[in-house]
């Protein structure tokens, strides 16, 4: 074959690898991942057997292609109409709805083995989780509350993670769980001022459409600081250590920081505040919190 077409080929795999993994948008798994692993390390002492470790990450990446693949079907209509989306690899045409139905049922396959091979209560609140994920993406049209149920289906990371290794509920995970919900919200918050003016036009649900910028402001603030002290909760009642607080006092620097970026005159630095930042929050958090657990104090 000569060698023009093969580059040519190979050019086509990877870029067709890229619109699926930006259709799935494979680098905001760095928002929920790590508070899986912060889950499942706390809950064994830090000290996880590595086929627990290996089952959850499968578990994550199967519900979070299932869950993407969904949303990108049924936001279809609305994607297609939104100038900051039409490019996107699904309303333009790029990667196409079997496809996608393919992967989402490829996805709850994985999930639900995962959480067999865990254990009986992983597999019984499997099917809950999911609902969860695939509500999600409909509740723009209805209610301005969605960035909360973003934030619930978000918490069921670490809550997974902990039941994952106890194979029970415990309430010591909840404040962790709160503090991810009320982080996830907050941000989605942000996120959503992007569309502030389309989801006017076109009776998209969300607090900034509703409530307009400087309240979603103050109630994205409002709810990173509920994050904050909800994960502070947590620390004190598993009796973390003092890299877990060093971790926490980094977060809440970076949640602060977030917010001097985003104004009314300044939207244009939301995607920093939305993906960086808090992308370094979650991860940060969980190192800092396994640094808790590995380093004698």
């Amino acid at each position: 074959m000569p060698l023009g077409l093969v580059a040519v080929g190979e050019r086509t795999l990877v870029s067709r690898i890229r619109d699926i993994a930006e259709a799935l948008k494979l680098e905001h798994t760095i928002f929920a991942l790590p508070f899986a692993y912060l889950g499942l390390w706390v809950a064994s002492g830090g000290d996880p057997t590595w086929s627990t470790v290996g089952w959850v990450t499968l578990a994550m990446v199967g519900a979070r292609t299932t869950g993407m693949a969904v949303n990108r079907i049924i936001d279809l209509p609305i994607d297609r109409l939104n100038p900051r989306t039409r490019d996107w690899s699904v309303p333009a045409g790029r990667v196409r709805r079997p496809l996608l139905a393919v992967m989402a049922a490829a996805g709850a396959a994985l999930f639900f083995l995962s959480a067999a091979r865990l254990n009986p209560l992983c597999l019984k609140l499997a099917p809950w989780a999911l609902a969860l994920m695939l509500l999600y993406p409909s509740l723009k049209r209805f209610t301005w509350t969605c960035h909360f149920w973003l934030g619930l289906v978000l918490a069921c990371a670490p809550i997974g993670g902990w039941i994952a290794v106890t194979g029970r509920w415990e309430p010591e995970a909840l404040p962790l769980a709160l503090g991810v919900l009320f982080w996830a919200a907050g941000f989605d918050i942000l996120y959503a001022l992007l569309d502030l003016d389309f989801d006017r036009a076109h009776n998209i649900y969300s607090i900034p459409q509703r409530f307009g910028i400087q309240p979603a402001l103050f109630l994205s603030g409002f709810c990173h600081f509920l994050a904050a002290v909800s994960f502070g909760w947590f620390g004190w009642g598993t009796r973390a250590g003092l890299w877990f607080w060093l971790g926490l006092a980094g977060v809440a620097g970076m949640l602060l920081y977030e917010h001097r970026l985003v104004s009314p005159s300044r939207l244009n630095r939301i995607n920093k505040a939305f993906f960086t930042v808090n992308g370094w929050i979650s991860v940060t958090f969980f190192l800092f919190a396994f640094l808790d657990l590995k380093v004698p104090g």
